[in-house]
């Protein structure tokens, strides 16, 4: 279902940025489906890639009218309702569909990811835990699950301290918790083709951006609705190994752009660090933009210095998105994490802006 709470690659609970594939899945083909369903659900597909959702949506229902039980259009339309933000009524869908077809472990996945996103954490876990239950090799599924533990976990720790503020133990897990989250956009993560070895449709393309969201707000269960800390340095200016690269394909303008982003982390200077993220960043955990920016600012508002440090920066460009590797080193405090971030970037107004986050081990 996109993301990556790789409805949680959960990781990476990310408004959702994720990757829409059609599910075809065992049995399906029993149904023996005609010539005219089948390019009607293609014509579907390469609507919803269009973004022409009201139209795609007139195609599965065009089909379900003569086959309601046809499980590739009810997944598809789950899709369609997801992208339209009619949550509700793709929980609905996938519901029913883990219903008549419960040895099928996409649809808990992306119910999974509907929960999160609704801060619906338990019904989230149970539903990855049924998918991983029919498919134990499905991996999206384990990494969502680990994104709604470590989401569940943070809402656990952040219970202590509003008990006990001044519990050093759970302040230090709450913010490791926090740091490994803050840069995933998951759960986000829908299931994009089957696990069951069917030939899917077509994929469509990441939803258009949202405002707001991804999914996530302290993004942890990411587990990815993770979905932005790191390391920061005490000096005002992140450092690196290595100049950035000058090329023609526009590398060194989007590595200047995250140095500038690192440093403004490191200088504290927290106006010009959520400057850095592009109005449609995929926030962690389906969290609103506001949330999120609140977090970040008390985070980075919290005495003491902050030293972020980029190794290893592997960046591609492709005209106006780019995808940015990297080792970080954070540290503040006491505190210290070592992490490998991944970025995708957007060139808007001249400037490259972070359009999603993860962050792994």
């Amino acid at each position: 279902m996109a993301e990556k709470y790789n409805i949680m690659t959960l990781r990476r609970f990310s408004a959702l940025s994720h990757t829409l594939a059609i599910l075809c899945c065992a049995g399906l083909f029993a149904m023996a489906p005609t010539t005219s369903r089948a390019d009607t659900l293609q014509d579907a597909n390469r609507l919803l890639k269009q973004g022409q959702l009201g139209p795609a949506l007139e195609k599965t229902d065009q089909v379900l009218s003569t086959k309601p039980k046809d499980a590739q259009a009810r997944f598809l339309k789950g899709l369609i309702l997801t992208e339209m933000n009619r949550h509700n009524d793709a929980i609905t869908v996938f519901t029913k569909l883990t219903e008549d077809y419960p040895e099928l472990p996409e649809p808990y996945n992306n119910l999974a990811v509907l929960y999160a996103q609704q801060r619906q954490f338990e019904k989230a876990k149970n539903a990855l835990e049924m998918a991983i239950r029919t498919h134990p090799s499905y991996a999206t599924a384990h990494e969502n699950l680990g994104d709604i533990y470590a989401r569940m976990a943070s809402q656990a720790y952040d219970k202590a301290l509003q008990i006990d503020s001044s519990n050093a133990s759970a302040q230090s897990k709450l913010a490791l918790i926090r740091d490994l989250m803050g840069a995933s956009t998951r759960p986000s993560t829908l299931a994009s083709r089957s696990t069951s070895g069917k030939v899917p449709l077509p994929a469509a393309p990441a939803q258009k951006p949202e405002v707001a969201p991804v999914a996530k707000a302290e993004s942890a269960a990411a587990a990815k609705s993770e979905p932005a800390p790191s390391a920061r340095p005490s000096e005002p200016q992140a450092t690196s190994a290595a100049e950035p690269k000058q090329n023609a394909n526009g590398e060194a303008e989007v590595e200047n752009a995250i140095r500038d982003w690192a440093k403004a982390w490191s200088g504290k200077n927290v106006k010009a660090y959520l400057a850095a993220y592009a109005p449609d960043f995929k926030t962690p955990g389906g969290e609103t933009r506001s949330a999120w920016e609140a977090g970040r600012t008390r985070r980075i508002d919290k005495p003491g210095p902050i030293q972020v440090t980029l190794e290893n920066m592997q960046i591609t460009v492709e005209g106006d998105a780019a995808k940015a590797k990297f080792r970080q080193l954070y540290k503040s405090g006491k505190f210290k994490s070592t992490a490998t971030k991944s970025l995708v970037l957007v060139k808007r107004g001249g400037k490259w802006l972070i359009q999603q986050e993860q962050v792994s081990n």
